[in-house]
């Protein structure tokens, strides 16, 4: 079984300096259900159906599969829960962990995301100074969740999915 161990963080705009282009992606989601989402990433002239487990304490099985360019966009167009995720991505090398920054777009314009591929959950990592706070486990900042409310309509303090 494949599993991801990631943490995520919140970036500090201010102090965010992208290190080049990054690449675009654009990824729905087919079902949303908490203890499995099913998404299409297209990135470029890739794309990937990606299955995922319920995440708990930064860990969640996942399991990537390429798919055609062509019917990926089909689903993303006809069968994903609207709206999209838009986002550019970079990869930054720090110490000797790459950090995906996340730099939303659309409907979710404003927020920037950090996430870093562990391989234990306490495992030690340099920190960049433009991370600001741990988000790992609030789950507004899941992708999957900015699809059913997106980071332009927040307002009011959202609940927070815990580990059953």
């Amino acid at each position: 079984m494949g599993v991801e161990i990631e943490r995520k963080f919140l970036v500090e705009r201010k102090l965010w300096r992208p290190p080049e282009a990054g690449q675009h992606y654009q990824q729905g989601y087919l079902s949303l259900d908490p203890a499995r989402t099913v998404r299409i990433r297209r990135a470029d002239n890739t794309a990937f159906l990606t299955i995922k487990g319920a995440q708990c304490g930064g860990a969640c099985a996942e399991y990537n599969y390429e798919i055609p360019l062509a019917e990926a966009q089909e689903i993303l167009n006809h069968l994903c829960v609207a709206p999209l995720i838009d986002k550019i991505r970079y990869r930054v090398l720090v110490g000797k962990h790459w950090w995906d920054v996340d730099e939303f777009l659309g409907e979710n314009t404003g927020l920037i995301v950090a996430e870093i591929e562990l391989s234990r959950y306490n495992e030690n990592f340099a920190m960049p100074a433009w991370v600001d706070r741990e988000v790992t486990g609030d789950v507004r900042y899941f992708n999957a969740a900015l699809c059913i409310s997106p980071y332009r309509n927040w307002g009011v303090p959202q609940s927070h999915r815990h580990c059953p």
